[in-house]
C-alpha cells in the first residue's frame, strides 16, 4: 500500500516537473526572435535597355497654310476638314474688290511677291537637287555596306545605320520636293494676282486658288463668304501619309539621345507597337509647367516612323501617343531588381542574402532603366539579394525568402 502511494507521488512530480519544462520551453521559444519573410531575387545577367519614356503627339511633317493673296471677297467654301484634294484642284474663288485692286501701292506690292516668288522657287530647286545628291551617295553607301556585311567584313550594326541614313535621306528629298512644288504654286498664284491687278482680266473675272498639294485638308479656318484681307489663312492641307511624332522630354534626357536612336511607339490606338528612330533633337528649350505646376525646361524631340504606311494608317495629325526612346543597350549585364539597391552613407548598398542571414553589401552601379540596375562589381551571377528590403531588415537580422 505505501508502495503504491509512493509511486504514485513520485509520478505526480514527474508530471508536474515536464509541465514545468514544457512552459519554460514555450517561453523561450516565444522569445526567440522569427526570421523575417523577405522577397528574395536572383542577380542574374542578361540584356538591360535604358529608355526615356513620355507622351507625344503626330504632327504632319508637310503642312501648307492656303491664304489669300490679296483682298477681296472670299466665296463660300465646299471642303471640310478631312476631305481628299489632288494637286491642282481649286480650293476656293476671291472675287476682286475694285478700289483695293486698282491701287497702285497694291500693284507694286504684287510685283514684288512676284519677284520674291521667283527667287524662292530657285532656292526651293537647289535644295531639291541638294537632297537628291544626298540621298543617291546614301544609297551607294547602304548597297556597299550590306555587300560588305554578307562577305564578313562589317558589323551588321554599321549597315543598318547605313540603311537608316538612306530612309533618311530619302524623307527628305520628299520634303524638298514638296518644298518645290510649293514654292511653284506660289510663283503661278502672285503672277495671276499681277495680271488681275495690271487690268488684263475680264470684268468680273474671279481669282482662283488651288492646291498646291495632294493630300487631305486638314483644318479649315474660314468657311462662310465674306471679305478678307490679304494674308488671312482660309484652309490648312497637307499629306496625312507623311506623318512624324514630336515628343517634349526634359532637357537633362535630351542630352543623352542621340540622332538615329532606335523607338518605340505605343498606345496609339493599334494593337502592336510602331518602330522609329529619331530624326532630331531640338537644339532650343522651352518652359512648361507640370503637373505639380512645377515649371521644366523640355526640348522637342522629332521621331520619325519606319514602318509601313498601311500599320498606321488610322494615325491623323494631332494625335496622342507614348514613345519610348531608347538611350542605352547593353545585351550581357548584371542586374539586379532596382529596388534591391540603397543609399549607405556615400555608397550604394544592398542586402545579400547568406545562410539565411541579411548582409549589407556595397555595390558600384551601372545604369539603370527604373525596373532594373546594372550591378559593376560588388555582386556575382545567383547572389540572392532582398528585392524590397523593409525597416525591419538589418545587417545580420534572420530572415526566410518567401
Amino acid at each position: 500500500m505505501e508502495k503504491a502511494s509512493g509511486l504514485r507521488k513520485w509520478i505526480r512530480r514527474g508530471l508536474i516537473a515536464l509541465a514545468v519544462l514544457a512552459v519554460i520551453g514555450l517561453i523561450v521559444v516565444a522569445w526567440i526572435p522569427k526570421p523575417v519573410e523577405v522577397e528574395a531575387s536572383e542577380v542574374s545577367r542578361g540584356p538591360l535597355v535604358v529608355t526615356v519614356n513620355e507622351d507625344g503627339r503626330t504632327r504632319v511633317k508637310d503642312r501648307y497654310t492656303v491664304s489669300a493673296p490679296i483682298t477681296g471677297n472670299l466665296a463660300r467654301l465646299d471642303l471640310e476638314a478631312g476631305d481628299a484634294i489632288e494637286q491642282g484642284q481649286l480650293l476656293a474663288r476671291l472675287v476682286p474688290l475694285p478700289p483695293p485692286l486698282l491701287d497702285a501701292r497694291t500693284r507694286a506690292e504684287a510685283k514684288a511677291r512676284v519677284d520674291a516668288a521667283m527667287a524662292a522657287r530657285r532656292q526651293a530647286q537647289a535644295a531639291v537637287n541638294r537632297a537628291r545628291y544626298q540621298r543617291d551617295f546614301a544609297k551607294e553607301e547602304s548597297e556597299r555596306a550590306l555587300a560588305v556585311v554578307e562577305k564578313g567584313g562589317l558589323a551588321r550594326s554599321d549597315a543598318d545605320r547605313a540603311v537608316s541614313t538612306y530612309r533618311g535621306s530619302e524623307e527628305e528629298l520628299r520634303s524638298a520636293e514638296f518644298g518645290a512644288r510649293v514654292a511653284e504654286h506660289q510663283l503661278k498664284l502672285a503672277q495671276t494676282t499681277l495680271i488681275q491687278l495690271s487690268g488684263k482680266g475680264e470684268e468680273g473675272e474671279q481669282l482662283e486658288i488651288i492646291s498646291p498639294v495632294a493630300g487631305q485638308v486638314l483644318k479649315v479656318f474660314q468657311e462662310s463668304e465674306g471679305v478678307v484681307q490679304s494674308g488671312t489663312p482660309i484652309l490648312e492641307v497637307g499629306d496625312p501619309g507623311a506623318l512624324e511624332i514630336v515628343v517634349d522630354v526634359l532637357s537633362q534626357d535630351a542630352t543623352r539621345i542621340p540622332a538615329g536612336a532606335p523607338t518605340s511607339i505605343e498606345r496609339w490606338g493599334g494593337k502592336n507597337p510602331l518602330h522609329g528612330h529619331v530624326r532630331v533633337v531640338e537644339p532650343s528649350a522651352f518652359t512648361k509647367l507640370s503637373a505639380l505646376g512645377v515649371e521644366e525646361q523640355r526640348v522637342n524631340v522629332i521621331i520619325d516612323l519606319d514602318d509601313e504606311r498601311e500599320l498606321w494608317s488610322s494615325l491623323g495629325d494631332g494625335y496622342r501617343v507614348e514613345a519610348r526612346i531608347s538611350v542605352w543597350e547593353g545585351k550581357d549585364v548584371l542586374r539586379v531588381p532596382a529596388s534591391a539597391v540603397f543609399r549607405s552613407e556615400d555608397a550604394w548598398a544592398t542586402f545579400v542574402v547568406e545562410e539565411g542571414t541579411a548582409v549589407v553589401r556595397a555595390v558600384k552601379l551601372g545604369e539603370t532603366n527604373g525596373l532594373e540596375t546594372e550591378v559593376l562589381s560588388g555582386l556575382e551571377e545567383g547572389d540572392l539579394v532582398i528585392a524590397y528590403p523593409s525597416d525591419s531588415v538589418r545587417d545580420g537580422v534572420s530572415v526566410e525568402a518567401r
